[in-house]
């Protein structure tokens, strides 16, 4: 029997027994995703990992439309510029079995919400999530970040400014018994991540240019 299976097997039988710990999911994500990973993105994709193997951990933790919407989104824009591209269906998946999370059920449960809040107004975007969300939502970043990218998405939320988006988004959070200083915040760092990427990507494609012209 190849090694790769046995380990497979291995980390099978415990996720039946017991907890994986932070190292166990880990070595099963490296197992399930033997490629290199960039220096850009290898620090997200731990935090990532990191997250979601405490998030399995916490009893009161349920994989809501809000979570879902949040890993899926916040994935595809960190990682975007990726290379190469096709390895990221793979990365994914291995993120979330890493941690007894299953992709697929995640990205139909996205896919789905994202529809359904798809071109609302604020004001029936509001409505409606606070029809489908109960009172008892588990406090996450991940779910912050969706409840901030479903809002982000709103007819009018473009036409906002800044100061009208963060009396907003305190609403919102308010609304949904949500901590809305922790809210803000990781709303915050999540846009600063982004900007920072970006500001990252940017100075490797000049250093690249200007390689190549020696």
């Amino acid at each position: 029997m190849r090694q790769h299976t046995l380990t497979l097997l291995r980390f099978t039988y415990k996720k039946l027994k017991e907890k994986l710990t932070v190292s166990d999911s880990k070595k099963l994500f490296h197992e399930q995703f033997p490629y290199v990973i960039p220096g850009l993105y290898k620090r997200i994709v731990d935090e990532m990992l990191v997250e979601l193997n405490l998030l399995n951990h916490q009893n009161e933790f349920k994989q809501d439309y809000l979570f879902c919407v949040g890993l899926t989104e916040t994935f595809k824009e960190l990682m975007k510029g990726y290379k190469p591209e096709n390895h990221l269906d793979l990365l994914f998946e291995s993120l979330c079995s890493s941690s007894n999370f299953e992709a697929e059920k995640i990205k139909e449960i996205s896919q789905k919400s994202l529809k359904e809040f798809n071109d609302k107004s604020l004001e029936d975007l509001l409505k409606l999530l606070k029809e489908k969300s109960n009172s008892n939502l588990y406090p996450s970043r991940i779910l912050n970040l969706g409840v901030y990218i479903l809002i982000s998405n709103s007819q009018d939320f473009k036409s906002k400014n800044e100061s009208e988006i963060n009396k907003l988004v305190s609403n919102i959070f308010e609304n949904l018994n949500l901590s809305t200083n922790k809210g803000e915040k990781d709303i915050g760092i999540y846009k600063s991540s982004i900007s920072k990427m970006q500001q990252a990507k940017e100075l490797i494609e000049e250093l690249r240019i200007k390689d190549k012209k020696k």
